[in-house]
């Protein structure tokens, strides 16, 4: 990447796999448990670097599957940098209009509050579960009581019937599962 001054570029690698969004949501291309594990550390990491890491803070406000890229390897890397918010060094907030995909755009954007890296995070929550599940957060095509995900991932943990996220499919560590549905849900519980 290159960030000098107005001059800045960011130059991907090919991912040949595309996007996550096209493995996850096709029935013949699902990941196993433990790769959806993977690809979602590959994220949180990536979300990490951009918050923490970067020499200059990054709110990315777009995070979703569609811009998640796969690398030959299973590698997952964030991508579409076009709505970031770039903060200054003694900057942790800004005020801005709304940005990024409905379904993922986290709740301050609407209150007219000043957004933060949160607001990565809700998305983040968002898309981990739509991981976990294989499946959109908004599917109308499901029964209507599990049509938004958010909503459904939330009646089946308080049930404790988090088998139900993920169908049939095997999960061996069911202790796993329901910490990542914790964070999940905790990334987008409104404060």
């Amino acid at each position: 990447y290159c960030l000098d001054g107005a001059k800045r570029l960011l130059v991907y690698e090919y991912m040949r796999n595309g996007s996550l969004e096209k493995i996850l949501h096709k029935p013949e291309n699902h990941p196993s448990w433990d790769e959806r594990m993977k690809i979602a550390c590959d994220i949180a990491r990536g979300i990490l670097y951009l918050h923490e890491e970067c020499e200059t803070q990054i709110i990315h406000c777009d995070i979703k599957p569609q811009n998640v890229l796969m690398n030959e390897n299973g590698c997952a890397k964030i991508s579409d940098f076009g709505l970031a918010k770039i903060l200054k060094h003694d900057q942790t907030r800004t005020y801005t209009g709304v940005r990024g995909t409905r379904g993922y755009v986290a709740p301050e954007w609407f209150r007219n509050l000043p957004v933060t890296v949160k607001a990565d995070v809700y998305s983040f929550g968002i898309m981990l579960l739509e991981i976990i599940c294989c499946r959109k957060s908004v599917d109308c095509t499901s029964p209507e009581n599990e049509a938004i995900l958010e909503e459904w991932a939330n009646q089946c943990f308080e049930a404790g019937e988090l088998y139900k996220l993920v169908g049939d499919e095997e999960v061996d560590d069911v202790r796993e599962l329901e910490r990542m549905i914790k964070i999940a849900l905790w990334c987008i519980q409104d404060e």
